[in-house]
């Protein structure tokens, strides 16, 4: 698995690391039920404290991402339970981004298609 941290931006590491773990999942580079790389062995490949990695993990068990078992590691959830609803979290970072567009100049219409590009992506 390859991450790219990006360094000097305002997204935490272990964030930027759940995010990225989360678009694998959805784009299907990571298959229900793989194991995930040990938090000492994606530390290492990735250069940050061993502990980052943990609370990375640890969110995405929380949100139902992946399982967590002590001998067998890290795994992609074999079945993600579907809300078919944004987490109230993900509505407040939505509702950010909306008002940046808006005041950036972007109308409804630009922002629809920027967003419909990306759901593509995502779904490729």
């Amino acid at each position: 698995m390859i991450l790219r941290i990006e360094e000097g931006i305002d997204i935490p590491i272990y964030q930027q690391i759940r995010n990225q773990i989360i678009y694998g999942i959805s784009s299907g580079a990571l298959e229900a039920g793989e194991q995930l790389p040990t938090v000492r062995a994606l530390a290492a490949e990735i250069g940050v404290n061993a502990m980052t990695i943990s609370k990375a993990y640890q969110i995405l068990k929380a949100e139902g991402y992946i399982v967590t078992e002590r001998k067998r590691g890290a795994r992609v959830r074999e079945k993600i339970a579907g809300s078919k609803k944004l987490s109230l979290t993900n509505q407040r970072e939505l509702k950010r981004i909306i008002s940046e567009a808006k005041l950036s100049g972007m109308g409804r219409a630009d922002f629809t298609r920027v967003v419909d590009r990306i759901y593509e992506e995502v779904d490729s």
